[in-house]
């Protein structure tokens, strides 16, 4: 493929190298994961800060061309690799509809600014934190699936109206909640999805994509960790 091998630093752990992944995967691309010691701290360290000023992940080199963010990644991915292989990928972003890209992007913003800083405390309590050695705080936990809750509330009317976020087709908008869902769904607070129908049928039409199941594999579950 041009440009060869793609490269993404990071650890399929994290839940937004998950998301890059998907992408990729998505698009059929050829890639390579390079592991960080993340317990070792590899990502502050000055060949990844060179990568990633934020000392974050994932970093993704193709050829001289060198992105941080997660989101931004996955646009490059798709928009670049998305028809290579056949299949469409780059669908995945309806930059071809100009109403329907702007609903992609609509609920990009959504899981940007809705939905994400709640889910995000969420796992990082119940799950990254006990894998560290950490203990919960609970009054956090509630606070954010309180807020969580009514997130979902709007999602199950929206879906309730569309198969997919964006509309009646599977978008970056809906691949964007994968990884921290995906976690999310190894708790107890699991409930939040499972209680509204639509959210829940959803995310069982997401969780059944190959290139989601492919890389879902590669997470632990929260009993795993």
């Amino acid at each position: 493929m041009a440009g060869g091998v793609v490269k993404v630093y990071g650890s399929a752990v994290s839940p937004y190298v998950a998301t890059v992944l998907v992408c990729l995967e998505e698009a059929g691309a050829a890639y390579e994961l390079v592991p960080l010691d993340m317990a070792a701290r590899e990502q502050k360290a000055p060949h990844h800060l060179a990568r990633n000023p934020f000392g974050t992940i994932p970093a993704l080199e193709d050829g001289e061309l060198t992105l941080f963010e997660s989101r931004a990644i996955a646009r490059y991915v798709l928009r670049k690799y998305g028809n290579a292989g056949g299949g469409g990928a780059a669908d995945l972003l309806r930059e071809g509809n100009l109403e329907e890209a702007a609903m992609v992007d609509v609920w990009l913003e959504a899981e940007a600014h809705q939905y994400h800083p709640s889910i995000a405390h969420i796992v990082r309590q119940c799950v990254i934190l006990p894998m560290i050695g950490g203990a919960r705080d609970q009054r956090v936990v509630d606070e954010h699936a309180g807020k969580l809750r009514e997130v979902l509330r709007a999602y199950d009317a929206r879906l309730g109206e569309r198969e997919y976020l964006a509309g009646d087709f599977a978008s970056l908008a809906d691949i964007a909640h994968f990884g921290f869902t995906h976690y999310l769904m190894g708790t107890e607070y699991a409930a939040l999805v499972e209680e509204r129908p639509n959210v829940r049928a959803w995310w069982q039409r997401l969780s059944a994509r190959p290139a989601v199941r492919k890389v879902a594999a590669l997470m632990p579950t929260a009993t795993e960790w």
